[in-house]
């Protein structure tokens, strides 16, 4: 069953009250829309037939016009011969035939009127399924950024990222032990000698000699 049941409950609809009331207003508006897409085809459709009559009906009248011209005629060729009666039949006939033009015309301006009226209708839906399609957009980001907003809680407080900074605890518990290690290496370890302080600064002299000397070849390459 549809959510409208004729174009004046479109036109007159509040989608604020019909979306406050669904359980979900993204498809209630997909609904809504669909809906209104198919009673717009509908009334085009009509509006169709409608002008495809009044066309019908003015080659009709077009015919019949001729048709009276056509008596006259032959009213004033039987006059002419004196058949009074002949000419007095033929003007019936034409009388009859712009009978049936006179009705054909008021029924034209009946579906002209019918026409405007689906011009209006017309007018309405497109407005409205307009402002249908805005709210639907309006709905569709208000979800997407709904979605997004949970999809980042999610990344920050989710199982993922504790997860992710309990390795990082662990890897800073074995770095600790690595480091405590290597720091349990020279506890204990006997002092250095008056012989090796002495020895380490003579290796450092001759080093540093060498450095001077590789320094003055240098400029004096220069």
């Amino acid at each position: 069953m549809g959510i409208f049941s004729r174009t004046r409950d479109i036109v007159a609809a509040n989608f604020t009250d019909l979306l406050d009331k669904a359980e979900d207003p993204a498809k209630m508006i997909r609904m809504i829309i669909m809906e209104m897409e198919e009673t717009l085809v509908e009334v085009r459709a009509s509006a169709a037939r409608t002008i495809a009559d009044q066309k019908e009906m003015r080659r009709q009248i077009a015919k019949l016009d001729r048709l009276q011209e056509s008596w006259t005629e032959k009213a004033e060729l039987a006059l002419s011969k004196d058949r009074e009666d002949l000419a007095r039949a033929a003007l019936m006939e034409k009388q009859k035939a712009g009978g049936m033009a006179e009705s054909l015309r008021a029924e034209i301006q009946v579906l002209d009127d019918a026409l405007r009226a689906s011009e209006g209708d017309i007018a309405k839906l497109q407005g409205k399924l307009r402002e249908a399609r805005t709210r639907q957009n309006a709905i569709q980001s208000r979800l997407e950024s709904a979605q997004n907003r949970t999809r980042m809680r999610e990344m920050y407080a989710g199982p993922k990222v504790e997860e992710a900074f309990s390795r990082f605890d662990v890897l800073e518990r074995r770095a600790d032990y690595a480091e405590g290690r290597a720091d349990a290496l020279s506890l204990g370890a006997p002092p250095k000698t008056l012989e090796e302080e002495i020895a380490e600064l003579r290796a450092d002299e001759a080093v540093q000699a060498e450095l001077e000397a590789l320094k003055a070849s240098r400029i004096a390459a220069e």
